[in-house]
């Protein structure tokens, strides 16, 4: 059986499946579209928001992915929701921090509806 993989944009699990066979060490995308997007620097700059966030906050404080896309762009926030729930599933799969719902912590592939994230 081989181990399932995280996506290097989204963070969702790429589940093995025979297209993917062949070519498993190498899979580092889990679509198309993620392929096309890849890392930009405002996921990067919503990483390091995450983390400045939860580092200011008490020790097992918790915060929205929204604080950290207001943080990045203030102004036009809104559109960056979804890359900042990106960026926790990656952050949460380095061991840096927890996703939770209702204060217990979630599977971030599966995790539908409002999160929390706090350190690790």
């Amino acid at each position: 059986m081989t181990p399932d993989k995280f996506c290097a944009r989204c963070g969702r699990v790429i589940t093995p499946r025979k297209s993917l066979q062949r070519n498993w060490d190498s899979v580092k995308w889990c679509s198309q579209a993620c392929s096309k997007a890849g890392i930009r620097d405002v996921d990067r700059r919503l990483e390091s928001a995450i983390v400045s966030l939860l580092e200011s906050r008490a020790r097992g404080a918790t915060i929205c992915p929204s604080e950290a896309a207001r943080l990045v762009r203030p102004d036009d926030w809104s559109d960056l929701m979804e890359p900042a729930r990106c960026a926790a599933r990656r952050l949460h799969h380095s061991g840096t921090i927890v996703i939770t719902q209702a204060g217990k912590c979630v599977d971030p592939s599966r995790a539908k509806g409002p999160i929390r994230l706090r350190l690790s």
